[in-house]
C-alpha cells in the first residue's frame, strides 16, 4: 500500500473549495468578468525600446538622500 493511498481522502473538500465552487455554480459569469478586469491592468504587451529609452534617462540616486551637503 502507498503512502499516497494511506493519506489520501477523496470525499474532504474544504470550506473555502465549496464556497468559491458555489460561488461559481451560483455566477457564472464570475470568471469572465476576472478575466476582463486582469486584461485591464495586467495582461498589456511592452514596447520593448520605449522601455530602455526612458531606463536610459534615469537618474542615478545619490547616497544618503537625506544627509545634506557641507556648504563649502
Amino acid at each position: 500500500m502507498s503512502l499516497a493511498r494511506i493519506f489520501q481522502r477523496p470525499h474532504y473538500r474544504s470550506e473555502a473549495t465549496e464556497f468559491i465552487n458555489d460561488l461559481k455554480q451560483a455566477h457564472p459569469e464570475l470568471e469572465r468578468k476576472q478575466r476582463e478586469g486582469r486584461a485591464l491592468l495586467w495582461d498589456k504587451s511592452i514596447d520593448r525600446d520605449l522601455q530602455a529609452e526612458i531606463s536610459a534617462g534615469d537618474v542615478p540616486q545619490q547616497p544618503y538622500v537625506y544627509q545634506t551637503r557641507p556648504s563649502l
